[in-house]
């Protein structure tokens, strides 16, 4: 539980994934798409991967990935990343790590 808060603290937009997982690809590429880089964290290639998946969890993720904070505080996972996107709300989110064009 440490770990993914220290790691979730980090950077400003952190993505908790697994390498073969298409629905964290999809949130990812959303988040470049809005021009925002996030940190993102291959669980599976984590030999701690698994007590971070329950991690996430106890934090209330209803899917341990992808398990998406912003500014170190869960989001959750693809349907509130999308909902937020939906009704207009993720971007005003992401404004303090979009790149500057």
């Amino acid at each position: 539980m440490d770990k993914i808060t220290r790691l979730a603290s980090e950077k400003g937009v952190v993505i908790f994934s697994k390498s073969s997982c298409c629905l964290c690809y999809a949130v990812n590429i959303l988040f470049q798409e809005l021009g925002v880089s996030p940190v993102v964290h291959e669980i599976d290639q984590d030999p701690e991967g698994r007590e971070m998946e329950k991690a996430l969890m106890r934090l209330g993720c209803n899917a341990p990935v992808p398990a998406v904070f912003i500014a170190g505080k869960l989001v959750g996972s693809t349907n509130e990343v999308m909902s937020l996107h939906l009704s207009g709300s993720l971007i005003p989110l992401l404004k303090p790590y979009q790149a500057l064009s």
